[in-house]
């Protein structure tokens, strides 16, 4: 029951968590910034987000590092799948 118990209490504190984060994404939103800085505040507070639930409601906290691995090489196919398209566009918009 105490085992139980714990677990609750963590995700509870998960779901406070992410409670005040998208009420700050919300403000942030507000904020007279420029987008850019709007759009990175955003994206950070939602990289934040998502690592809180990947880690405790996806229970990737307590898996092997074969699991940490495949995420990151995953990242880094989505990020050279990002850059690919977006140097050959800056290419074509030198020219």
């Amino acid at each position: 029951m105490a085992d139980a118990q714990s677990h609750l209490t963590v995700y509870r504190n998960v779901f406070l968590a992410l409670l005040v984060l998208t009420v700050v994404t919300v403000a942030v939103a507000g904020l007279n910034v420029g987008t850019g800085a709007a759009v990175g505040i955003a994206l950070l507070i939602a990289a934040f987000k998502g690592s809180l639930v990947a880690n405790y409601f996806m229970h990737l906290a307590t898996e092997r590092k074969l699991i940490y691995m495949l995420l990151v090489l995953t990242v880094a196919f989505f990020l050279a799948l990002m850059i690919i398209p977006l140097t050959d566009i800056l290419t074509h918009v030198r020219q």
